[in-house]
């Protein structure tokens, strides 16, 4: 049997050759991706960033170094979450600073893609295998709104004066509406799984894997805490710096009353899909500040000027952080 000389042997295609340039040419593409994306959304919303500018701009500046230490508390406490969620133990720096990229991210793409995309990648280059990854975002995803609600019926018990029912609680309408919708969704997801028998090996599979990650996270009480104290603190962190913002601004409610107002705001209007919650939550924040008789202009620059200070302002350190790990081969 002649054997073929090398020239005349079938070479693979040239598209299936990495080729060095083309793999620096992607990351380069990536590295600079956040950066356009950041562009495109400040076109977009230029007039909210600048009048959102000008009102912080006019607060009483006496209240900016509690202001800037309770927007880095919030980094602070993502990152203690998400190692909550992981039992493997991950490096502090790297991921503080992955979750400072990843609140860019969330702020410029709806449902929080943004973040767990930018969490999941971070994970995955710790040695954490994509389907424990996927577990671990799945497992935060659940605590978070959990936890919110726990925080939102255990707080009038201890401040009963914030319960202004007839103002902050939906309607009956609203409250079929989003019954409905989670109903439909939970029923969509069953019979796709029992219909399309492909789905069933991975979702199984991706379950089993879940659960089993979730009884080791609970058997460690370091982690526990982590994952449900950093869930509850979070709500109420947010809340603290909107009550900071508003004092600054001349807001006569009360702490309690605006973190109340938050948490039913929040969890009226966070289902509804949008960047970082941007819109339908600021809206129902608006309306519930309101209801607690607030001016409505006051309430509005309460709130944008809360969005100035946690979403504009670290807008483009963040983008610059994820670009440089991303160019870091961090994520």
């Amino acid at each position: 049997m002649s054997l073929l000389p090398l020239d005349d042997l079938p070479r693979a295609p040239a598209a299936l050759v990495r080729s060095p340039v083309t793999a620096r040419l992607a990351r380069r593409a990536l590295t600079l991706f956040p950066l356009v994306l950041l562009a495109g959304w400040a076109v977009v919303d230029w007039h909210a960033v600048r009048d959102g500018t000008a009102r912080l701009a006019s607060a009483d500046p006496r209240w900016l170094p509690a202001l800037v230490l309770l927007t880095c508390l919030g980094w602070v406490n993502a990152a203690w979450v998400r190692q909550g969620a992981v039992p493997e133990r991950l490096p502090a720096g790297p991921l503080l600073a992955s979750q400072f990229a990843a609140g860019a991210a969330n702020h410029v793409l709806p449902a929080s893609i943004g973040a767990h995309a930018v969490t999941l990648r971070f994970l995955q280059t710790h040695g954490i295998p994509l389907a424990r990854a996927t577990a671990s975002l799945a497992l935060y995803s659940l605590v978070k709104p959990i936890a919110k609600t726990l925080v939102l019926l255990v707080f009038p018990v201890f401040f009963p004066g914030v319960l202004m029912l007839s103002q902050l609680v939906p309607g009956q309408r609203t409250l079929i509406l989003i019954t409905t919708v989670a109903a439909t969704g939970a029923s969509t997801v069953c019979v796709l799984v029992t219909v399309v028998r492909p789905l069933q090996r991975p979702v199984f599979g991706f379950v089993r894997t879940a659960l089993t990650d979730a009884r080791i996270l609970h058997t460690r009480p370091s982690r526990v805490l982590a994952l449900w104290g950093g869930a509850a603190v979070s709500p109420v962190l947010q809340a603290t710096t909107i009550a900071a913002v508003g004092a600054s601004l001349g807001l006569q409610l009360s702490w309690a009353q605006v973190v109340f107002a938050f948490l039913a705001a929040s969890t009226a209007a966070g289902a509804v899909p949008a960047p970082g919650g941007i819109g339908p939550v600021d809206a129902a924040l608006v309306f519930a500040l309101v209801g607690y008789g607030t001016p409505l202009d006051l309430a509005t620059a309460t709130v944008i000027g809360y969005r100035v200070l946690t979403v504009w302002l670290p807008l483009l350190p963040g983008m610059l952080v994820l670009t440089a790990l991303v160019h870091r081969k961090v994520l």
